[in-house]
């Protein structure tokens, strides 16, 4: 059993998706791993990872419309708002999704959909700089 790991950053410029999926691909080709699983991890938590459509942008602005309505900016009943109207949002939005993923490696690649694609999800409005870690284990 091997076990390959690298981390990278993805500088966002606010609320909204960033694909990674070239970027895990290459950690896993790099890894030499060709059967085994891939895990994602972001270090933050007012952001999340999530894999989805990576064909048509509107279902991810849809996805956004969506976490919109369940964690609303600004709601008068939070209480945690110290950075602004969407601090305490950006927190729920992070755990309705996801702050890791698992994916299957086959051929030394991620065993990705057709369609499908991983996102780094930010839900602040202003940029930052996220870390990803990614880890690959097999053969």
């Amino acid at each position: 059993m091997g076990v390959g790991q690298d981390s990278f950053t993805v500088v966002t410029e606010g609320r909204g998706t960033y694909e990674v999926t070239d970027r895990v691909q290459r950690i896993v080709r790099a890894s030499g791993i060709a059967t085994g699983t891939c895990h994602i991890y972001q270090h933050h938590t007012s952001a999340s990872l999530v894999v989805t459509e990576n064909a048509d942008p509107d279902v991810r602005q849809d996805l956004e419309t969506i976490l919109g309505r369940l964690a609303p900016d600004g709601d008068p009943a939070y209480v945690h708002d110290i950075e602004g109207a969407d601090d305490m949002a950006a927190h729920a939005r992070n755990i309705l999704t996801n702050n890791d993923l698992t994916v299957p490696v086959s051929g030394g690649r991620c065993l990705l959909g057709t369609w499908q694609g991983v996102f780094l999800w930010e839900h602040r409005y202003a940029g930052f700089r996220r870390q990803i870690t990614v880890t690959v284990q097999g053969e």
